[in-house]
């Protein structure tokens, strides 16, 4: 009867112990920290962004109307020109001489035909005396009307000649940069070969493509944001210029955006973001910062703009101090942030911290930071 006391006793005195130390385990285990983000800021908009490029909305290619021999050339690449600045010229030396041959024959055909001219005054007069015959006058006036004839050609011929002398020099035809340089100094070019392109600096577009369903809501004149990618300080005003009506590959529809806004900083070829904001189809959405998808890149691939993609967060439980796995859905992004249109209801925390350590019902101490 002894030994089965002792053998009570002891089961107790072990039992006792294995609780102690559980909840000695529980009490030194530290809860852990998190910082939540408070849910309040109601979205009506949701972000799509397109990366691409700047270009200058007006390019000219310049040439010469005329063919020659180039003098130097003193430009480069980059270069600033302001409207009527020489660009390039071509030697004037045949030119300069088809316009003293031109005015030569000018003089000769203007003599020929007021010689022309006086003959046919003094037949009409001898055609009065029965001196000439008719014949003799009507021969007359031909020459007369033909040498006339001649000598407006040859007026003609001479403005051209000099036309094409001052086309000889090829000059800016507004403010811009040189764009490219395709000639060299003192090549032979002929008429219509490209010298050099220049682009103007008041006005620049970017391109890009989208898929069918974004083309379907976009309509010209929607307002855009483009941002620099080596300044994302740098943010400017654009509108939607241009929409393709037919694909350029499969499914991808060309989009031009032209900015509103200018900056001294920018240059074409520099890499930019498009943003295009499209609404809500629920109407309106919570913001969430992107850190508390509880995987990074979990937001699943939608089939259309408009239909939410699940994402799994935790959500503060205030009275039990701890976090709860909650699936949520995910309508889109505005800045950093997703767009939570199902799921969260004002006044929730999430955490959007530290994620990838927490577990559902974890105890959760807030920290002093939260917003």
């Amino acid at each position: 009867m002894q030994k089965s006391w002792l053998a009570l006793f002891a089961v107790l005195f072990l039992a006792a112990c294995n609780d102690e130390k559980v909840a000695t385990e529980d009490h030194e285990k530290p809860i852990r920290g998190i910082k939540t983000f408070l849910v309040e800021d109601i979205e009506h908009n949701t972000v799509r962004r397109f990366p691409s490029v700047l270009q200058p909305a007006t390019v000219s290619s310049l040439s010469f109307e005329v063919a020659g021999k180039m003098n130097e050339m003193n430009l480069k690449v980059g270069q600033v020109i302001k409207k009527g600045q020489v660009i390039a010229d071509l030697d004037p030396t045949t030119l300069e001489y088809n316009v003293q041959n031109n005015q030569a024959a000018l003089k000769l055909a203007e003599a020929t035909a007021k010689n022309a001219a006086e003959n046919l005054a003094r037949k009409e007069k001898l055609l009065t005396s029965g001196t000439v015959t008719k014949t003799t006058v009507d021969n007359a006036r031909t020459s007369a009307i033909t040498t006339a004839a001649q000598a407006t050609q040859a007026e003609k011929n001479l403005a051209s000649a000099r036309e094409s002398l001052a086309k000889s020099i090829l000059r800016a035809p507004f403010d811009g940069i040189i764009h490219t340089l395709d000639a060299e100094s003192f090549a032979t070019v002929g008429a219509g070969a490209p010298i050099a392109t220049i682009y103007a600096t008041d006005a620049f577009e970017v391109s890009f493509s989208v898929n069918y369903e974004i083309a379907s809501n976009l309509i010209v004149g929607k307002p855009a944001l483009v941002r620099l990618a080596d300044d994302p300080s740098v943010t400017l005003n654009a509108v939607v210029s241009e929409l393709g009506s037919r694909a350029n590959t499969v499914s991808s529809f060309p989009v031009v955006v032209s900015l509103a806004d200018t900056n001294p900083t920018i240059k074409a070829g520099m890499a930019v973001e498009i943003s295009l904001e499209f609404k809500v189809a629920t109407g309106q959405g919570y913001a969430l910062p992107a850190s508390a998808a509880i995987k990074q890149g979990q937001i699943q691939k939608r089939n259309k703009l408009t239909d939410p993609a699940p994402l799994g967060v935790y959500v503060f439980d205030p009275d039990s101090g701890t976090v709860k796995k909650r699936v949520v859905m995910i309508a889109g992004v505005r800045e950093n942030s997703l767009l939570v249109v199902e799921g969260l209801k004002t006044g929730e925390r999430v955490a959007v911290a530290g994620v990838s350590f927490l577990r559902d019902g974890q105890r959760v101490k807030l920290l002093p930071d939260n917003k």
